[in-house]
């Protein structure tokens, strides 16, 4: 089997998908790429999560032809690259129909920012996307679906807001490896729960403001982090 630990990678990123309950049957999936080969690898489309195995997953280029492997790709897989290509620092994308952050995207709505939890992962409102176009849709859809996510995000930085909600279909999340873009990717369904259950308290409640936003983002990201352990070096 070639490229197996970007396979092992993959593999265990669904696997992990697909036991956090964020998936339901096979409507999820988790890639990967390597940069320096410029090769990314996927769930293979429609096959169950309980089936699987490592030379299961589809390796691809960066322009979807199979590298290696034996099974389609995820059906998914042209806006898995688009990602890739235009967000140059993600190492990995999640694609889910995760109950709440699902219900926003069929609303037409973002996930506004209402909280400290939301700001510990995303720095702002999760983007909702428009509406494609009847001919995005006939033309290219899958492709056109990571080009409407990539405009929704805008001037954002990916790694500041690594998530965005398609219209009508579901929540698309990155990060800067598998296992950090499933993680990312449970996050959302966790602040799209909470931000549903407070506008049904009040439909009034005010977002987080932006000092607070700000503040609580970047105590666990970015240079000056202050959540957690340091990294110390090893003494010798």
């Amino acid at each position: 089997m070639k490229h197996p630990e970007l396979r092992k990678a993959v593999l265990d990123a669904n696997f992990e998908l697909y036991e956090s309950g964020l998936v339901i049957s096979t409507f999820g999936n988790v890639s990967a790429i390597d940069r320096t080969q410029g090769l990314v690898a996927i769930k293979p489309s429609g096959v169950s999560y309980n089936a699987m195995n490592a030379g299961d997953i589809v390796v691809t280029d960066l322009d979807g032809n199979i590298v290696d492997g034996d099974l389609r790709p995820s059906s998914d897989i042209d806006t898995h690259l688009e990602l890739y290509k235009q967000f140059r620092s993600i190492g990995a994308v999640v694609h889910t129909h995760s109950y709440f952050a699902t219900a926003w995207a069929q609303s037409g709505q973002p996930i506004p920012a209402m909280g400290t939890t939301h700001a510990d992962y995303f720095n702002g409102a999760i983007p909702v996307t428009r509406h494609l176009t009847e001919s995005e849709i006939l033309t290219d859809y899958v492709r056109n679906t990571g080009r409407v996510i990539v405009e929704a995000l805008g001037n954002n930085d990916p790694m500041s807001i690594p998530a965005a909600l398609v219209n009508d279909h579901g929540p698309f999340c990155w990060g800067i490896d598998a296992p950090d873009a499933v993680h990312n990717a449970a996050m959302l369904e966790a602040v799209a729960r909470i931000a549903f259950h407070s506008r049904q308290i009040s439909d009034e409640n005010p977002e987080i403001s932006s000092a607070l936003l700000t503040r609580h983002f970047l105590r666990k990201h970015g240079h000056g982090a202050t959540y957690g352990q340091p990294v110390r070096n090893k003494r010798i």
